[in-house]
């Protein structure tokens, strides 16, 4: 039914083709009476009606050669009105071969007129009828009016899919641009403007309610520039992807998106294509722990890129493994290439299987717990994944002869006053010092690096999704405290430096990664507040909770006895730490490991004060742990 319905709304071609051959008669005529000064008397002698005839023939050959019949009048463009000029050119070769075979049956001079006749007639018919199309579907009452950032090639396509969507009442009123050779010119149509100078003028003069952001080379500040611009003035902001974004090469109206707080906290794109990276993994075997979590999936969506000869998926989540995988087989032909292992990675024979079956000579190591106040109230869990399921990995890495060995650690391990940042921290020290170990026994295997990094934007549990999640059901935003201030940074730019980082390691190192500005959280949720449509107060409240356990109020990427030095990323750098003694060290852990294996709940005391003994920055924070300080 649906397909009879659109049927009867589309003109018949065979309609289309009796136009364009009245047109052409048309044109034949004209072009006589243009050769001949209108003096209709002489018609006869030139027997025009035969000229007319093997014209509108010719007209007829050359529309069913070319199908310029085949588009839909309403939504005429660029192809449309080529394959209106290229049926006229053909029209007017037959005419001139017809000429040549049969002397004066239609001269050249007619000919030539009646081509530029008919082309302009063709193309001008098929315009007006889709304005007048277009007139008559919208209703200037209740039409959205759009303005379009950046009068460039993706504007422009931005402006002619919402001319041409019938479902939506649009009209782009014009474009912004800060390109000052581009401003005061007219590009389909409507104007462009100065975003800098013009930008408040031209709101209050057509009252816009959406600005969709079409230009791929503005800069983050430029973003969120116009963002702010456009939500003093209660303008909705939309976003064009980029090119390498449109699906299977093709842009759709679909495509254009809210703008998102993430789009406005990330920074510059991130080109995936390093020569030092792909020379360190291109035909290697690679394992990646978490492979399921944020981080670790973004970390195989990369590493694949780089031609490795295995790919090696381990979690003990078997859902989060199955979507990754079918995520990375739907897009590229991996094979035997790719393999999922599920296993926890506390289980030490299950690993040791893992590394005797697929033989990794990379790993890195994403698998961890990472939720600061659920590790605080579990802390058995969090010593068990994090510091001893660290230490299963590191020491199965150096047995099976890996080359490199990059953990995955965080910024709340920097002077740590959580257990989930103090578990992490062992983990640091345990690889750090294991290295130098290494060293020291002249054993040029394994070598450990460290990558240490704040919250990234989108991964599970994050800040962000909770607070879309609380604007949904209508609110109230929950902070914990009206100064807290987080880093943040996307998680491709985050696994991209990671990958860096591996490739530039040369062992031991603690590399961290220049974060940008920490962002103040409420202020984070006023925006998305306002992002939303809502007014923050009236249509929904934020509400402050109190610190929770283990929580700082601003995190750190060096410690106090910390510095660091430069790398040739200016990204990365490399944390200068205290060095601990490896047998010290293991001497540590192991007691932890033996505290682990009792009974009772009220081991968990003696975790934290063994954990303290072997960071003595570890002071708790808002913990019940505090006691021990």
């Amino acid at each position: 039914m649906i397909s009879k319905i659109k049927t009867l709304n589309v003109l018949p071609r065979w309609i289309i083709v009796l136009i364009d051959l009245m047109v052409f008669s048309l044109a034949a005529l004209v072009a006589y009476l243009l050769r001949l000064n209108f003096q209709v008397d002489e018609l006869y002698e030139f027997d025009f009606l035969r000229g007319i005839v093997i014209f509108t023939a010719s007209g007829l050959i050359s529309s069913l050669l070319t199908r310029s019949f085949a588009g839909i009048i309403r939504y005429t463009g660029l192809q449309d009105t080529l394959r209106v000029l290229y049926a006229n050119i053909v029209t007017l070769l037959i005419a001139f071969a017809v000429n040549y075979l049969s002397e004066n049956s239609l001269p050249y001079s007619v000919a030539l007129i009646a081509f530029l006749v008919s082309l302009v007639i063709s193309v001008s018919y098929r315009l007006l009828v889709k304005e007048l199309f277009a007139f008559y579907r919208t209703n200037p009452k209740s039409q959205r009016k759009i303005l379009i950032f950046g009068a460039g090639q993706s504007g422009m396509m931005t402006k002619q899919l919402l001319d041409n969507d019938t479902k939506s009442n649009i009209r782009v009123v014009g474009f912004v641009e800060d390109n000052v050779r581009k401003i005061g010119n007219i590009l389909g149509g409507v104007r462009i403007y100065s975003a800098q100078e013009e930008f408040e003028k031209i709101i209050l003069k057509h009252g816009p309610t959406e600005l969709i952001i079409a230009a791929n080379n503005i800069t983050l500040d430029r973003k969120n520039n116009l963002v702010d611009k456009c939500l003093e003035f209660g303008v909705k902001v939309s976003v064009v992807p980029s090119a390498d974004k449109w699906i299977e090469g093709e842009f759709d109206i679909s495509q254009i998106k809210e703008v998102r707080i993430e789009d406005l906290l990330g920074r510059n794109t991130i080109v995936l294509n390093n020569e030092y990276v792909s020379k360190e993994i291109k035909n290697k075997s690679v394992l990646i722990t978490g492979a399921a979590g944020s981080i670790g999936s973004e970390i195989v969506r990369q590493i694949v890129r780089y031609s490795p000869a295995k790919v090696i998926l381990l979690d003990q989540s078997e859902t989060g493994l199955f979507e990754i995988e079918n995520e990375l087989r739907s897009v590229m032909k991996l094979g035997d290439k790719l393999q999922c292992f599920v296993s926890d990675v506390t289980n030490i024979q299950r690993v040791r299987d893992c590394f005797a079956l697929h033989k990794p000579q990379i790993v890195f190591h994403a698998a961890a717990y990472k939720h600061v106040p659920m590790m605080e109230i579990n802390v058995p869990e969090a010593i068990s994944c994090n510091v001893l399921g660290t230490k299963n990995l590191a020491d199965i890495s150096v047995e099976h002869g890996v080359e490199r060995f990059v953990m995955i650690s965080t910024d709340k391990a920097v002077n740590p006053t959580s257990v989930m940042g103090a578990t992490k921290r062992a983990a640091e020290i345990y690889v750090q010092s294991l290295n130098e170990f290494l060293i020291t026994l002249d054993k040029s295997g394994t070598r450990f690096i460290t990558t240490r990094f704040g919250n990234v934007l989108g991964s599970n549990g994050s800040v962000i999704p909770i607070f879309k999640r609380q604007i949904k059901n209508g609110g109230p935003i929950t902070v914990t405290h009206p100064e807290i201030t987080r880093f943040f940074m996307t998680i491709p730019e985050a696994c991209s430096l990671v990958l860096d980082a591996a490739a530039m390691g040369s062992g031991g190192e603690i590399f961290v990664f220049d974060m940008g500005k920490s962002v103040k959280i409420v202020d984070l949720a006023k925006r998305m507040i306002q992002l939303s449509g809502l007014i923050e107060g009236k249509d929904i409240d934020i509400s402050f909770t109190g610190l929770r356990p283990g929580e700082k109020l601003y995190e750190e990427l060096l410690g106090d006895d910390e510095n660091n030095m430069s790398t040739h990323h200016p990204k990365i750098m490399i944390a200068k730490t205290r060095k601990v003694d490896f047998s010290e060290v293991k001497s540590s852990i192991d007691s932890i490991k033996g505290i682990l294996d009792k009974e009772g709940l009220e081991k968990e005391f003696d975790l934290v004060a063994q954990l303290k003994k072997l960071i003595i920055e570890y002071k708790s924070k808002a913990s019940r742990f505090e006691t021990l300080d």
